[in-house]
């Protein structure tokens, strides 16, 4: 019959284990060098984006307005034929959030449930599935606006 302090003993071993496992198969990062990867990534998409506008504008005759309708259209696109050709994840893989904070990380993230899931039909696959990640941000986006709304016009702002 095993004491209370060999059951203790035999727990804290276990959890140093576990500690040391853990340890052994988390991937190191290196934070600095992905934050800049981000940073090089994140601002070549917007670089990218403000040469649309400014051709649009200067090539095309557009104004500032339909310049940047533009911007999204093409941007988005690039997104969602970059995510279908499997090219977009790997610039997500090389620059984490410098590639799915802007629009077009918006883009992949419908896109890619829609690829993925396509086999399983359009019904069952593609309509339930392709906001499996988008979704939150869409609800709480557009749940936040409508507070801050709903404030802006009880305080008369």
């Amino acid at each position: 019959m095993e004491t209370e302090k060999e059951r203790r003993m035999e727990t804290e071993k276990e959890k140093r284990d576990y500690q040391e496992y853990v340890g052994k198969m988390t991937p190191k990062v290196n934070a600095g060098l992905q934050m800049a990867k981000a940073f090089v990534l994140g601002g070549a998409i917007c670089c990218l984006g403000q040469w649309i506008i400014n051709m649009g504008m200067g090539n095309f005759g557009l104004d500032r307005q339909e310049a940047g309708s533009w911007c999204s259209l093409i941007l988005i696109a690039a997104a969602v034929l970059l995510t279908g050709w499997n090219v977009y994840p790997s610039l997500v893989k090389w620059g984490g959030a410098g590639a799915l904070v802007p629009i077009t990380g918006f883009a992949n993230s419908v896109a890619a449930p829609a690829i993925e899931y396509q086999a399983e039909g359009q019904v069952f696959g593609v309509g339930c599935k392709i906001f499996t990640i988008a979704g939150p941000v869409l609800l709480y986006g557009i749940l936040a606006s409508f507070l801050l709304g709903l404030g802006q016009f009880l305080l008369g702002w």
